[in-house]
């Protein structure tokens, strides 16, 4: 629902493509509830929007199978699989994929393209249209060579950016730390594509836009059973893959190291199940190999990510070469380090130098320094884990080789991303058990170095320390953060109070009969008081939110705010308008539009916007209690301001004080009510009495004559009731 809010399109559907999770038997006894609620939740969600046929929302839902390799009833051939049924189906072929198909089925063949999302993928706004408009591009159309077996030119597959979404107040210390990062992908790292940028062809990562019928040409009958896990490189590279970097989607980041570690497992062992095809020959569903119908560049693609994952197991190698062979371990370990940190220097100096149009040298410095310290933290991060990171590659390498070799089972063993469940680390203690190989590793060379080597130990020791304490470390910044309460002090909230008091009084003075209860646009005190006599549909609309407000916070009694508002919205009634919308400028005191007349649309937003929040205050009304302890705490608000300007008359005190008791215990009644607003009637006037009447024109006067009305107005609504 909430990508259909943000994509809204005749033409735009959306479907929830399902399996069941593994499972030793075919079926489970929670299946059916849980299948049941899908498809009432989608025929809903079809009705909320009014479509009765269910041609927005669809649910498409596969049963299990049974897996001789896996030894398990699962989804057949998993996401791959999946992809594969949904094109199969709505090219009408192989209705028989999906137990349960929810939705009008005479569109299918009219589809023309699949936006393939996971589900904690996010699709902002309007961006379906701009990756659907951009794959539609004439330049664009795929071009499938029969001869070669591929797409040679334009692209069946569009891969936006993916980013990191914001992470939340309570998130962990190590999705912060990667979570603000611009882009993240498996495969680069990065905004910018070097293989888009020096070839025109990028590399596919399972979320993007892609033609459903060169798709299918391309990959129908292509690959072995039980083999593939990373399918979405393989998919790019025999469809061809274009990065679309002017399309931007955002994913969560792992809230733990040892999560995501799981996840890069995953990674690594789908790079090594296709590193078959770097030879001339690759399987074939025949259970035969024919002849690799890649390209040279797609072939280095593989190779690429097959060298990516000996990068940790790399540096940790020529940490020992250094630290056991070479007589020169400090060079080596201060390479190392700068291999991990370099990155983090670069862009620092080319973010700097890269300074937009109009923003202060001081401003960009800064936020260059903040990104850099960010990319700085998490590149110390990788050196921190860099063991532990070697030892799950090494692990994926050999687990992978021995399946492929040995037992030919569990190369579909996934575990997805959203599902944690016994992975992280919920205590120090998991987290040296899941990360054990790190402070065995850093123990053993810490011993071997103390016995064998005297060169370099100023740094190789802090180091191994580091290393020893890591999983400790990897508890902590995986820890959910608390979220901060953010309290404010008593002097802190007297000064908002004021404030408050402050902004409502130019309402209450300005916004009268005279000026047809709108407000003005401004007042000007020097050099000359002076009113500007004219108003627009912003200043409307908030003039309408402050009469709530000034109830809300018991400036006004309900009589008021409802007197005050309906003169307002009669006034707005008598407004010449263009096509219901309000002229940008009127004159307050003949209601007549200002020349030149328009319409603005910002402010016709903002005053539909107001009147919005105005109902749903006034709906509120009816919740209220007749008579609330808040007209007391307005009338403190406005005894504090008449303090905070400096009127020292002895009776403050006391009426101070009266109102202090109000607030430590508040009458139970009404009859309780009145007889403390005749109380502190007698004090206001006694009060009024003791001020010179000779500063009538003062503003603290003003102020006092306003705290009088608001006593009244407490009191004719007390009678009334």
């Amino acid at each position: 629902e909430v990508r259909f809010l943000a994509n809204q399109d005749n033409n735009l559907h959306f479907a929830l493509l399902t399996d069941f999770k593994d499972a030793d038997t075919e079926l489970l006894p929670a299946d059916d509830a849980i299948v049941e609620y899908a498809k009432n939740k989608i025929i809903g969600l079809n009705r909320k929007y009014n479509r009765l046929d269910n041609d927005i929302f669809f649910f498409f839902h596969r049963p299990r199978k049974w897996n001789k390799k896996e030894n398990k009833w699962m989804g057949y051939e998993r996401k791959r699989g999946k992809l594969a049924a949904l094109n199969s189906l709505l090219r009408g072929k192989e209705k028989e994929n999906f137990s349960i198909i929810i939705g009008k089925e005479s569109i299918f063949s009219e589809i023309k393209y699949v936006i393939t999302l996971d589900t904690d993928t996010q699709l902002p706004r309007e961006s379906a249209w701009k990756m659907i408009g951009t794959l539609a591009h004439p330049l664009n159309q795929a071009v499938y060579d029969e001869k070669k077996q591929r797409v040679v030119e334009g692209y069946t597959i569009l891969q936006p950016r993916v980013s990191n979404s914001l992470a939340g107040s309570d998130s962990s210390i190590y999705q912060k730390t990667y979570g603000n990062q611009a882009g993240i992908d498996p495969y680069t790292h990065a905004i910018s594509d070097v293989y888009q940028d020096l070839f025109h062809e990028a590399s596919f990562i399972g979320k993007g836009i892609y033609d459903i019928d060169t798709f299918e040409l391309a990959l129908h009958n292509r690959f072995p059973e039980n083999r593939i896990l990373s399918h979405d490189l393989l998919e790019g590279n025999y469809t061809r893959c274009g990065l679309i970097s002017d399309v931007q989607l955002y994913e969560a980041y792992p809230t733990d190291y040892i999560a995501d570690m799981k996840r890069h497992q995953r990674w690594v062992r789908g790079d090594w199940q296709i590193a078959r095809w770097l030879l001339p020959f690759v399987p074939s569903p025949e259970k035969s190999f024919r002849r690799n119908a890649l390209s040279s560049l797609s072939v280095w693609k593989v190779f690429d990510n097959l060298r990516r994952s000996f990068e940790p197991i790399a540096l940790i190698l020529m940490l020992l070469f250094g630290w056991i062979i070479s007589p020169a371990p400090i060079f080596w370990t201060i390479t190392v380090l700068g291999i991990i940190t370099s990155h983090s220097f670069i862009t620092l100096f080319w973010e700097i130098v890269r300074k937009p149009k109009g923003e202060s040298i001081q401003q960009h410095i800064l936020y260059s320094l903040l990104s850099a310290y960010n990319n700085f933290i998490g590149h110390l991060l990788y050196f921190l884990f860099l063991p532990y990171r070697s030892f799950i590659n090494i692990k994926a390498i050999f687990q992978t080789n021995w399946r492929l070799f040995i037992t030919h089972k569990k190369l579909l063993e996934w575990n997805p991303s959203g599902n944690n469940t016994g992975v992280s680390s919920k205590s120090l203690w998991e987290a040296y058990r899941n990360m054990w190989f790190e402070p065995f590793f850093a123990f053993c060379m810490l011993c071997y170095l103390l016995n064998f080597s005297s060169f370099g130990l100023i740094l190789e020791i802090p180091i191994l320390m580091l290393w020893i304490i890591a999983p400790a470390i990897e508890w902590w910044i995986s820890l959910p953060q608390s979220k901060q309460e953010t309290g404010i002090s008593k002097k802190q909230t007297i000064f908002l109070q004021i404030l408050s008091r402050k902004i409502w009084h130019f309402f209450e003075i300005f916004v009268t009969q005279e000026d047809n209860w709108l407000p003005p646009d401004n007042f000007q005190e020097h050099p000359d008081p002076k009113i500007a006599h004219r108003t627009s549909p912003t200043n409307i609309g908030l003039s309408l939110l402050a009469n709530l407000t000034a109830y809300d916070f018991g400036y006004l009694t309900v009589g008021k705010f409802i007197d005050r508002t309906s003169h307002s919205l009669d006034s707005i009634q008598k407004l010449e308008k263009y096509k219901g919308h309000l002229y940008n400028w009127y004159d307050t005191i003949t209601l007549t539009p200002l020349l030149p007349k328009y319409i603005s649309t910002v402010d016709s937003g903002n005053f539909c916007g107001h009147l919005i929040v105005l109902k749903q205050g006034i709906l509120e009304l009816i919740n209220d209690k007749i008579f609330s302890i808040k007209v007391f705490e307005g009338l403190m608000d406005t005894i504090e301001l008449l303090l905070d300007i400096n009127i020292k008359a002895v009776e403050f005190g006391q009426f101070k004080k009266e109102l202090e008791s109000i607030r430590v215990s508040p009458p139970l009644t009404l009859e309780d009510s009145f007889t403390w607003i005749i109380s502190l009637e007698n004090v206001y006037a006694q009060i009024k009495v003791g001020i010179n009447s000779a500063n009538k024109n003062n503003y603290s006067f003003v102020l006092m004559d306003k705290l009088g009305d608001q006593l009244r107005e407490i009191h004719n609504e007390l009678l009334t009731m």
